[in-house]
């Protein structure tokens, strides 16, 4: 196990800690959603965790065999997207990650022990982000959801077959962000299967 603590934590090792230590309660709630490997922005950006019940809140992990050479993307991306944003990092990062991301982003350090188990210290909790675009977040409704939910607000068959770009930005019109919110809850609970989605317990 002492040599496991030289080699550093991997993704998959923070992963499975804050599953079952951070995200238990979570996952335990009827109205909640975890999800793994969230795709943003139409698949430009991935969150590794993501939990969707009256807020999405998503986990970013920086693990001690990563580097930060795609963090300011990633962060654009999810400044645009995440109603709440959590860095869950290897120490090696945390200087680095407080002094980039927005005062608003929660930074969590991922500590590795002598035998391998990982503990979770909060530097800073996350706070709503101020800088969200609600077109951007509705991306992550499929076009025939936007279309399902613009019918139901009592759109026109014939406005419903414009660009999607048009109708995303109808939905945050006819919709308020909380229900758009809501909407991509009960959406993502009722898709059967998750392209991509790593299965785990």
């Amino acid at each position: 196990m002492a040599a496991m603590t030289k080699l550093g934590t991997t993704d998959a090792d923070i992963r499975a800690a804050l599953h079952a230590k951070r995200l238990r309660r979570a996952k335990s709630h009827p109205d909640t959603l975890v999800i793994d490997e969230l795709g943003l922005a139409h698949a430009r950006s991935r969150i590794d965790v993501a939990v969707i019940n009256g807020c999405i809140h998503g986990y970013e992990i920086k693990s001690a065999k990563d580097n930060l050479d795609r963090f300011a993307m990633q962060i654009d991306i999810y400044r645009q997207t995440l109603q709440k944003l959590s860095l869950v990092a290897a120490p090696k990062h945390v200087a680095s990650i407080m002094s980039h991301a927005p005062e608003w982003c929660g930074v969590i350090v991922a500590e590795q022990g002598p035998r391998g188990g990982i503990s979770f210290h909060v530097l800073r909790n996350a706070i709503a982000n101020p800088e969200i675009d609600p077109v951007m977040m509705a991306h992550l409704l499929w076009r025939d959801e936007v279309i399902e939910l613009l019918g139901q607000a009592g759109y026109a068959p014939k406005d419903l077959r414009r660009p999607r770009r048009q109708l995303y930005e109808m939905l945050c019109e006819a919709m308020s962000l909380r229900e758009i919110t809501a909407s991509i809850r009960t959406f993502m609970a009722q898709r059967q299967a998750w392209r991509d989605r790593p299965a785990h317990a």
